[in-house]
């Protein structure tokens, strides 16, 4: 006899990942936790240069030009940071993108079916609310994309600064929303920030990335046990693919991603499968998150955010400016908006239940503090606008804007949880064995 439907059990969304999960993404959070601070401060450096009475010569810096012409690299100082230590950052978005669909938890649909649609939520509905408030102006309507991604880093550096004890369904969830959009605004980079498209160039590109994608994968244990190796021969493959994809017209961070996408996950029957340890994705992820973290997203942020404010009067002009309002309204109120919205109708469509450990005030949380758009959002405004045109200074001041209130609105709901979360990792530990390990991981470790 089949159950009645509404007496079935229901099941929880949000709840804990597997053990192993865990402590992988709490060492990415650790990672991204310096970077975000770095990222933060290089921001605020950059905008104290850029209005004070040398900015001068902070707008020489970043427009100071070096590069070969004739292979379309005579780029400024801020363009090689957009262009190229961008790409970085990109390449490990595209590791871990991999990384979560072939061997984490997001290769489970029950696990990944709420991140992906809340994650998609929170882009549609930011681009929708921006592109109402510039829907006269084709001109400014250009910006849509700008409010679709969270900033992972400078969401991270903020639960540092509060101290929040988020219970680890939380941070999962909160990493998963900002590599799954990620994911899309690379997407719409490719497709709708790509222009005067060059076959040549893009055809030659599928050469050496075919070559990179060949050694990565036949001999990932060679690479994988001498560092020196991949940047002696794939750094090369892979500096030439961006180059080629960069003259393509495709934005050259594209080709970060792509260059991700090429490294295994598991490892070979050779050394031993997927149970001898970790693949040659994770191995790259550490060797080269703290470059991306310490270093390529700092730089930019140090490029991308020096805006000159003009005072007090330039500042209400900019605070005025439909793009910034659109901004602003998108990132603040868009984000929480499409991805609590998003999570809520999935629990009512498919009759699961919120996990026991959290409640909505905490999703509603994480929701308000993806509102944080930092590094992809400046990067969308300039290829949106053109590098310092006036709308893209309005733009970035608009994602300084936003980023900052939705922190602090964040930190005013996260702080009023934090003894609600402290009980919740006492919770966690009770359950545990003579190693320390919760129960609720032990069938993970046994694996």
């Amino acid at each position: 006899m089949s159950k009645n439907p509404s007496t079935a059990p229901r099941s929880s969304v949000l709840g804990r990942g597997s053990y192993g999960e865990v402590l992988r993404i709490g060492a990415i959070l650790r990672k991204e936790t310096v970077g975000g601070i770095l990222l933060v401060a290089a921001a605020v450096i950059a905008l104290a240069w850029a209005n004070s009475p040398a900015s001068a010569s902070y707008f020489a810096l970043r427009d100071f030009r070096i590069g070969y012409e004739p292979w379309h690299l005579d780029l400024s100082l801020g363009a090689w940071a957009a262009d190229g230590l961008l790409a970085i950052f990109f390449f490990l978005v595209g590791l871990e993108l991999k990384r979560e669909f072939v061997a984490g938890d997001l290769r489970q649909f029950s696990k990944s079916v709420v991140p992906i649609a809340a994650a998609a939520g929170g882009v549609a509905v930011p681009a929708v609310i921006y592109a109402l408030v510039n829907l006269t102006s084709s001109e400014t309507l250009r910006g849509w994309a700008i409010p679709t991604a969270t900033d992972i880093a400078f969401a991270v550096a903020v639960l540092a600064i509060i101290g929040s004890h988020l219970p680890s369904a939380l941070r999962i969830f909160l990493l998963t929303l900002a590599v799954v959009d990620d994911l899309i605004a690379i997407s719409i980079i490719a497709v709708f920030y790509s222009s005067d498209i060059q076959a040549g160039p893009l055809l030659l590109a599928l050469i050496p990335l075919a070559l990179y994608t060949f050694l990565a994968q036949k001999y990932r244990r060679f690479f994988g046990t001498r560092p020196a190796a991949a940047w002696l021969i794939l750094l090369p493959l892979g500096v030439i693919t961006w180059a080629l994809v960069h003259a393509s017209g495709i934005h050259a961070t594209v080709a970060g991603v792509l260059l991700g996408f090429a490294i295994p996950v598991i490892r070979s029957r050779a050394s031993g499968g997927p149970a001898a340890g970790p693949g040659l994705s994770e191995i790259f992820e550490h060797r080269f998150r703290p470059i991306s973290a310490g270093i390529a997203v700092p730089v930019f942020a140090f490029f991308s955010a020096g805006v000159a404010v003009g005072g007090w009067d330039g500042l209400v002009s900019a605070l005025t400016d439909p793009v910034a309002i659109g901004i602003i309204l998108a990132l603040v109120l868009g984000k929480p908006a499409g991805i609590l919205g998003t999570t809520w109708l999935l629990t009512k469509a498919t009759r699961a239940s919120l996990d026991k450990s959290l409640k909505w005030i905490d999703v509603f949380g994480v929701s308000v503090l993806a509102g944080i758009g930092f590094t992809v959002s400046l990067l969308v405004a300039e290829l949106s606008f053109g590098h310092g045109s006036t709308h893209d200074d309005h733009a970035k001041v608009g994602i300084l804007a936003a980023s900052l209130l939705a922190a602090l609105l964040a930190t005013a709901v996260l702080g009023t949880r934090n003894r609600q979360y402290r009980a919740l990792e006492a919770e966690e530990t009770i359950d545990t064995d003579q190693d320390g390990i919760p129960d609720v991981y032990q069938e993970d470790r046994q694996r």
